[in-house]
């Protein structure tokens, strides 16, 4: 296969900026050393004795090993970390568009050797975003022909670098509006912008990403009779009165709001995925994904753990919109991926909830963060946003039945995780 090559401003220098978020986020770890080793260093068979509920409810064993052998997606964390964090500060690559790579992912991490016969041609739409990288980082690594379609609106490039030129990996920019040409065996469908801000800049063209990009995948995976997995949302149940969340609940919602054109755009993704699975036998998935973090996020993307996290880091105060008493279920980035691989390997055609049960107001979310970055950073309130879910929380019962997945990291673990990344993002990156 092809490559997409790419010419990187190579820096080995941080800047002077950059070494000053360091010299801060040094300091802020000095003094809150003593109050955070005990509840933060969760050894695996170790019970967490914490009088602080939210605490005791996330004190899980340490994920070490993330994937299943069923599929052979079963992979090392560290291997994963090696793909996103530097093994040395000197590694660290900032480049002109103020995204963060680093050196030495760029020699190839070994993959899984498949024969012929057993390797599939996997094409990922919105493989150079946030959740897409990561997908694409695990297939690759379980030995597959990898193609990335992504028309660089929220993804980067800089997510998925560290493959370029590997012979199993192909990067192509395209529009999935438009029609696209390839032989493949599997479809993971996930282009369109997720986040408030980015579907809210061209509303129209939300609703255009999910109508006419969901069609021309599905007349893809009719032609080359692929295998098709469609990313859909929890928005699709609105404003639920139904808690939890189970995938026969129809829903409540608003289909003139602010966030209609992502909602009802997935909603109709939906009902277009099942009547090319009814009249012409495409052969389908459809995964439900709740709130989702972790390393590559993007910093402006308007996410309440990226807000948190970078407003911690600079020393802003935390904003909530709304009185935070409205919940969510956050779920780390490679359960996510877990789900997914196994959602498309099983035969379970039905929708399938992804993300973690658990359940958090905002207040406590953005508590935890703080505590964890920048302790005596104050919270304040700002006005809520209109259709606001009150409260968002899966049944997953559907994923651990017919996938046996369930999620294996906790929420703690995840915001190391994800602040560790942040922190090596340097200034440039958060501003």
């Amino acid at each position: 296969m092809g490559s997409f090559s790419e010419n990187s401003q190579k820096s080995h220098k941080m800047s002077e900026q950059t070494a000053s978020l360091r010299e801060a986020i040094q300091h802020v770890e000095e003094e809150q050393t003593s109050a955070q080793n005990a509840p933060d260093k969760i050894e695996q068979g170790e019970a967490q004795t914490s009088d602080n509920a939210q605490e005791y409810r996330n004190s899980k064993r340490r994920v070490a090993k993330v994937g299943h052998e069923t599929v052979h997606s079963n992979v090392e964390l560290e291997t994963l970390r090696d793909l996103y964090l530097p093994k040395d500060p000197s590694d660290r690559i900032v480049h002109s568009d103020g995204t963060v790579s680093f050196l030495h992912a760029k020699s190839f991490l070994p993959v899984r050797m498949l024969r012929q016969s057993e390797r599939l041609r996997i094409l990922v739409t919105g493989g150079a975003g946030f959740v897409g990288s990561h997908l694409v980082d695990r297939l690759m690594l379980m030995g597959h022909e990898v193609i990335v379609m992504d028309n660089f609106f929220t993804g980067t490039k800089t997510n998925v670098q560290h493959w370029i030129g590997h012979p199993h990996f192909d990067l192509v920019r395209h529009d999935v509006v438009d029609p696209f040409m390839i032989e493949v065996n599997q479809i993971y469908h996930l282009a369109c912008p997720a986040s408030p801000p980015h579907y809210q800049y061209n509303p129209t063209k939300t609703v255009k990403t999910s109508v006419m990009g969901t069609i021309n995948m599905l007349g893809l995976a009719k032609r080359t009779k692929a295998r098709f997995l469609l990313t859909s949302t929890s928005e699709v149940y609105g404003d639920p009165e139904e808690h939890p969340q189970k995938e026969t609940y129809w829903g409540h919602v608003n289909p003139i709001g602010p966030r209609a054109c992502y909602d009802e755009g997935k909603r109709i993704a939906e009902t277009l995925t099942y009547s090319y699975m009814r009249q012409n036998d495409v052969d389908v998935r459809v995964a439900r994904i709740f709130n989702t973090f972790g390393p590559r996020m993007s910093p402006a993307d308007g996410r309440v753990v990226s807000n948190f996290i970078i407003q911690a880091l600079k020393g802003e105060q935390l904003t909530i919109y709304g009185d935070g008493t409205q919940t969510r279920s956050f779920q780390y980035v490679h359960d996510l991926i877990d789900g997914l691989i196994l959602l498309m390997n099983k035969n379970f055609t039905e929708p399938v909830n992804l993300g973690n049960p658990e359940e958090y107001s905002i207040q406590e979310f953005a508590e935890m963060i703080r505590d964890r970055v920048s302790p005596d950073t104050p919270i304040k309130h700002l006005p809520a946003t209109m259709d606001d879910p009150k409260k968002r929380k899966p049944d997953v019962t559907r994923a651990t039945t017919y996938l046996g997945w369930q999620p294996a990291f906790s929420v703690q673990q995840g915001l190391e995780e994800t602040i560790e990344w942040f922190k090596e993002q340097g200034l440039e990156a958060l501003i």
